[in-house]
């Protein structure tokens, strides 16, 4: 039997890295941004056109790489940052795996220029699919430029899973924020379509935040700090009267780093409890500093995830830390256990005395005394009136008998009306949240908030198709403002928004005024905007091509009723009305049931003894 086993090419190799390590133009971005910091650079700048599929720019002027080392860069495993597996285990760099600059020059036309500091000439390499093409002496300043043209141009598969501008975009950004962030003390430039996007100077933690996300932050964050033998936390919460519906602002870095925690997000929300309803998001910015021996970083080709080892601990420290904060700054209610209340009397001035209270004792008073005199106002109001005798008073009553009977009569036959409509069908809303009706077979059960989603959802669509839908005009304009990466992407979508009646326009930077909303809606344009695009977020998996169906489901859920909404009646008999007649009553879109049916054996069952 001949051999079947061989060992790859090292170009095929690199590909099946740079599936690992680069998904997507962001992911690019990540691994130079983080190189650069590694290199100890002071300045970085990043320039990105068409989304990063043209190009990916990242310049720093860091320590630079000699001409060996800018050649052993480019093979697999290959690193300055390890040296023994023991390494593994005191990680305080970005990237240490030595597989990034490897994995993108397989899938890209690369180019780098790089010069240390004691040296005259620097390095200029040319590759293509991790071919180099030339390799020379050139002039250049200190430090590395990186530059990655025409990414997946020989995975032609690859990029056509590739989203659209604008959310490609917002990958970007998310990167570059999550680098950005966490070291305020190096200057980070970002251009995207030579537009500038970003001109962060170094600072404070605090200042970059203010500096990334606006001046307004600056009274919307409390301090957070706690230093533990397992973990030192420090970082920033916002005010809960800033929270959003978006999960915008929510940023975890152990030492360091970026990391997604859903565990450690639940510490967060655990604090707020009792200040934000379950649908609402506080910003945070928590900084981590934990003994890398106590935790493993290397579970994830993207290193956003942590293994911790003592991870229940480190949810405790931090939702006691977070809820003592918000107690601190007079946020969250507090109790001062060593106080007793009954003697908190406040200290008297120099010089005053106390003062027994007077007692007042009215002496013509009499308990036995039948029939009471009328107590004198303390207040007189003075009352005009002309001294002419009243004439012809008798028709006032005779105008309001007769208005009278007229209005009952008007109520008694809406009554009638009404009942003659619910008559047939008896309906009881339970909870406030679902509503009971009974059927011939049994009983249903009717979930109001997806019942009046399934209904919107089906208007908005019919409405869409034949341009029908109306704009509601507000009295007072609300400016909105989003992050950037929300900004971009509801830039994008600013047509379809707009189709479904949202009457807005670009104000400044990052911010839309709002003219007019949907009409039927009582939620604000702030509320309305925030739901319909952190849900239009969620949904991007399932829909993937398809904006306008997203945008339809996910403004018909911020437009739905929400549980604990009292409805009479009448309102349930139109909602079931309307839900029957649906194309599609008894599921949403996502699958989620609207309706659940009860038959009689199933109750019988239920009471048969067993």
């Amino acid at each position: 039997m001949s051999d079947i086993i061989q060992l790859l090419p090292d170009s095929v190799a690199n590909q099946i890295a740079a599936g690992e390590v680069v998904q997507r133009p962001a992911s690019a971005v990540k691994e130079l941004l983080e190189n650069a910091i590694d290199a100890k650079a002071s300045e970085v700048s990043l320039v990105v056109k068409n989304a990063g599929k043209t190009l990916i720019r990242v310049i720093d002027n860091g320590t630079g790489m000699s001409q060996t080392d800018a050649r052993l860069c480019l093979e697999r495993h290959a690193t300055s940052k390890i040296k023994t597996a023991d390494d593994l285990f005191s990680l305080n760099t970005m990237g240490f795996r030595g597989e990034a600059v490897p994995s993108i020059a397989a899938i890209s036309q690369m180019e780098i220029k790089t010069k240390p500091e004691n040296e005259d000439l620097g390095s200029h390499l040319i590759l293509e699919g991790s071919e180099v093409k030339s390799q020379e002496f050139c002039q250049t300043s200190k430090g590395t430029i990186i530059s990655v043209k025409n990414l997946f141009f020989n995975v032609p598969a690859r990029r056509n899973f590739l989203k659209s501008n604008p959310i490609e975009t917002k990958h970007i950004i998310e990167e570059f924020l999550r680098v950005a962030l966490i070291h305020p003390e190096v200057a980070m430039n970002m251009d995207n379509d030579s537009n500038e996007v970003y001109r962060l100077p170094t600072g404070t933690f605090r200042q970059r935040i203010v500096n990334i996300f606006g001046n307004k932050y600056n009274q919307r964050l409390v301090p957070v700090e706690e230093t533990t033998d397992i973990v030192k936390l420090s970082g920033f919460v916002g005010k809960p009267e800033f929270a959003k519906k978006t999960r915008g602002e929510q940023y975890f870095f152990v030492n360091r780093r970026f990391i997604k925690s859903p565990y450690l997000n639940h510490a967060i929300q655990k604090a707020y409890e009792e200040l934000l309803p379950s649908d609402q998001f506080p910003s945070y910015f928590i900084k981590l500093e934990i003994d890398p021996s106590k935790i493993d970083i290397n579970i994830h080709p993207t290193k956003t995830e942590v293994k911790f080892e003592e991870e229940r601990a480190i949810y405790a420290i931090i939702r006691t830390a977070v809820r003592q904060a918000l107690g601190k700054y007079n946020i969250a209610p507090t109790i001062d256990f060593e106080q007793e209340n009954s003697f908190n009397v406040p200290a008297l001035k120099k010089g005053e005395s106390i003062q027994m209270p007077n007692i007042q004792v009215d002496p013509n008073f009499n308990p036995f005394e039948s029939i009471q005199k009328p107590r004198q106002a303390s207040v007189k109001f003075p009352i005009h009136r002309d001294d002419k005798p009243l004439v012809n008073w008798e028709k006032l009553y005779q105008n309001q008998e007769a208005s009278k009977e007229e209005n009952t009569f008007q109520s008694q036959a809406n009554s009638k009306r009404i009942e003659q409509e619910i008559s047939d069908r008896k309906v009881i809303q339970l909870h406030r949240k679902y509503i009971l009706s009974h059927i011939k077979s049994g009983f249903i059960i009717i979930d109001q908030q997806r019942a009046h989603e399934r209904v919107l959802i089906e208007k908005l669509s019919t409405n869409l198709a034949s341009s029908n839908l109306n704009s509601q005009q507000l009295l007072f304009p609300e400016e909105v403002e989003f992050s950037t990466e929300d900004f971009e992407l509801l830039h994008s979508l600013l047509d379809e928004i707009r189709a479904l009646g949202f009457d807005l326009n670009q104000f400044g930077k990052n911010a839309f005024i709002v003219n007019g909303i949907p009409s039927g809606t009582e939620e604000n344009a702030r509320y309305l905007l925030e739901s319909m695009l952190e849900e239009f977020k969620q949904n991007l998996s399932e829909l993937k091509n398809k904006p306008k169906i997203n945008l339809i489901n996910s403004l018909a859920k911020g437009m739905s009723l929400k549980p604990g909404k009292n409805l009479k009646e009448i309102e349930m008999q139109n909602l079931i009305d309307e839900l029957f007649a649906c194309e599609m009553p008894y599921h949403l879109p996502n699958g989620k049931p609207i309706i659940i049916n009860y038959s009689i054996e199933d109750l019988d069952k239920k009471f048969k003894k067993g």
